[in-house]
């Protein structure tokens, strides 16, 4: 499957996408000789994708493909608010806890001043391990989904061995898969709900999400992917912001990454001449 879902939680969350995604998936020196090009020149910034982008900005908009910042990055995915102006997109979660890191700094500033040092050592080590126990039992508002699209083994290992221009047709036509899933997930995926319960399938003018290309897994091997993080918040055609139907959009990623990969696959046929062999997964 070429495509993978994470829910990512509000603040934390937040945290995890500027240390794994955001500023790279991996160190530099741990790169593949066949994409250290790619590597040392550095991941390119996040941009903005999706036809919700239109509603943002107090209705001005966000043109697609331009950079996200990290203060756009905090105010959508920490605050659930318009990247631009900071203004909350909708209605503000009732359930906000404060996150692991914050507590562990606000129980250690309540320590006593005169402990000595083992003692204190020792404190910060029970502060660290209780907060870690109780973190995993805290539920947090969903703040988005990472949205993981990756091309097969098979295509990343193409690209890692091809010329400049080879590879910028592949990048580009992975690129153009996305776009297409996207877009037709826009139509036929993602939703979101009103009434009691929930009981009222409600369509919407786009999503809101944020970019980010990679060139190499964690280990260092080529593959390229893209992490598409789409916010928790969409306009609805009357204009109120209202949370995503989650349960559909997990429903439907088989569906998204066949069509990914399909596209995909007929672009790299077209350009490149590519053919396909199918086999069997051992």
């Amino acid at each position: 499957m070429t495509v993978s879902i994470r829910r990512m939680s509000l603040g934390t969350g937040y945290e995890y996408l500027l240390s794994s995604v955001a500023r790279g998936d991996g160190a530099v020196a741990s790169s593949s000789p066949l994409t250290r090009y790619y590597a040392e020149s550095g991941t390119p910034p996040g941009r903005f994708l999706g036809a919700g982008l239109a509603g943002l900005n107090d209705g001005a908009g966000v043109t697609e493909g331009s950079v996200v910042t990290e203060r756009m990055l905090f105010n959508l995915l920490g605050m659930l608010a318009d990247p631009v102006t900071g203004r909350p997109l909708g209605h503000r979660p009732q359930h906000w806890p404060a996150s692991q890191a914050a507590r562990v700094r606000l129980r250690i500033g309540q320590l006593p001043a005169e402990l000595a040092a083992p003692a204190r050592a020792l404190a910060i080590a029970g502060i660290e391990a209780e907060e870690c126990e109780r973190e995993r039992s805290i539920r947090r508002p969903v703040a988005g989904f990472d949205l993981t699209f990756s091309v097969p083994k098979s295509v990343s290992s193409a690209w890692a061995l091809a010329d400049a221009g080879t590879q910028a047709s592949i990048h580009e036509a992975h690129q153009e898969a996305i776009r297409v899933a996207l877009g037709y997930a826009e139509q036929h995926i993602f939703f979101s709900r009103s009434g009691a319960a929930g009981a009222v399938q409600e369509p919407i003018r786009g999503i809101v999400a944020a970019a980010f290309d990679h060139w190499d897994s964690r280990s260092g091997d080529p593959h390229l992917h893209s992490h598409v993080v789409v916010a928790n918040r969409v306009q609805t055609l009357d204009g109120r912001w209202r949370t995503l139907d989650s349960k559909t959009l997990h429903k439907y990623v088989v569906a998204l990454s066949e069509l990914h990969e399909g596209v995909l696959q007929d672009v790299l046929t077209q350009r490149l001449g590519y053919a396909w062999q199918e086999r069997t997964r051992r």
